[in-house]
C-alpha cells in the first residue's frame, strides 16, 4: 500500500519542509526517533515540538516509533497526518496494535515521495501475548523511497523491551532475514529504529555478524539516547549495508520525548571521505 499527505502543503503550508541538504557528494540525512506517542517524559502532549525538531534537523527521512492514530490518550489525533502537515513530508504508517479506540505503531516521514510501504510482522515463538502495557506485537515498516543516493528500502522497527533477550533475539533474526530478502537484486536497505538493545548485546551481535554496520561509527561520544533527561544507554540505531557509511552522526538534545533523537548523514562508500 502507499500513503502520503504532502500534496499542495508544500506550496501553501508555512510548516513545510526546508530545501534538501546539499553537499559536495550526495548524502541522505536520516533521523531515528522514538516520539513516545507525541508526549514528553512527563506525559505532556507536544507533537508540535516533535514536528519542529524534524524540520529543524534537516532530515530527509525520519524513522519514528511509538506513534498514535486516533487513540484516546492522544485526543483522537491522527499523529501521522498531523506530522505530515506540520513538516510538509510524505508519510507512511504501520499499525502494530489496535489501542484505545485507534491504532498504535511506527511511521516513516520522507522529504521525497514514498513509492510503496507495508508492515511486515515479526512473529515470535511462543506467541507473546499483550499483558497490560508490557507486551505488544512487533513489526517492521518497509518503505521504498527515491533519495539522492538512488532508490532506498527503509526498514523501521521497534522491538521488544523485556529485560531478557528471548523475544528480541527472534525479532533480530527475522529482521536480518527480511533485510537479506530485500537486498536481492542489489537494492539498498537501511535498517533502524528503537532496538531496545545496547551495543554489546547478543542482539546487536546478530546484526553485526550479518554484515550490518552501526551508523554511530562516525559519531563522537557515547551516543546515549535513553532516558532523554539523563541518558544512560544507547538503544536507538541506524544500521547500514556494506555499500554505505556514515558521514556524520549526532544525538540531538531535546526533551520533546522520553528518548533523544539521533541524526545520521550517510553516503556511498565509493564517494565517502570518512574511512571509518
Amino acid at each position: 500500500m502507499r500513503r502520503g499527505w504532502c500534496g499542495v502543503l508544500l506550496l501553501v503550508h508555512p510548516g513545510c519542509a526546508p530545501p534538501a541538504h546539499t553537499a559536495a557528494s550526495p548524502s541522505v540525512r536520516v533521523l531515528v526517533y522514538n516520539i513516545h506517542a507525541g508526549k514528553d517524559a512527563s506525559g505532556v502532549d507536544n507533537l508540535e515540538r516533535v514536528a519542529a525538531l524534524i524540520r529543524e534537523s534537516g532530515a530527509d527521512v525520519a524513522m519514528l516509533q511509538e506513534v498514535d492514530r486516533r487513540t484516546r490518550r492522544s485526543g483522537s489525533v491522527d499523529q501521522v497526518a498531523r506530522l505530515a502537515s506540520l513538516t510538509g513530508f510524505h508519510a507512511a504508517f504501520g499499525k502494530t496494535l489496535d489501542y484505545q479506540g485507534g491504532e498504535y505503531g511506527i511511521a516513516i516521514l520522507s522529504r521525497r515521495s514514498i513509492r510503496s510501504d507495508t508492515l511486515l510482522r515479526l512473529p515470535v515463538n511462543p506467541p507473546q501475548e499483550r499483558s497490560g502495557a508490557g507486551y505488544e506485537p512487533r513489526g517492521a515498516l518497509r518503505a521504498t523511497i527515491l533519495t539522492s543516493l538512488g532508490e532506498v528500502r527503509v526498514l523501521n522497527t521497534h522491538i521488544d523491551p523485556s529485560r531478557e533477550d528471548f523475544y528480541r533475539l527472534q525479532e533480530a533474526r527475522e529482521l536480518v532475514r527480511i533485510g537479506r530478502a530485500l537486498r536481492v537484486g542489489g537494492s539498498t536497505v537501511l535498517l533502524g529504529g528503537d532496538l531496545n538493545s545496547e551495543p554489546e548485546s547478543a542482539v546487536m551481535a546478530i546484526f553485526a555478524a550479518s554484515g550490518w554496520k552501526d551508523g554511530w561509527r562516525c559519531g563522537s561520544g557515547n551516543g546515549f539516547t535513553y532516558p532523554a533527561k539523563l541518558p544512560v544507554k544507547r538503544i536507538d540505531y541506524l544500521l547500514l549495508p556494506l555499500e554505505l557509511r556514515c558521514r556524520t552522526a549526532r544525538v540531538i538534545e531535546s526533551q520533546a520525548s522520553d528518548h533523544l533523537p539521533v541524526l545520521y548523514e550517510i553516503e556511498t562508500v565509493a564517494r565517502s571521505r570518512d574511512r571509518k
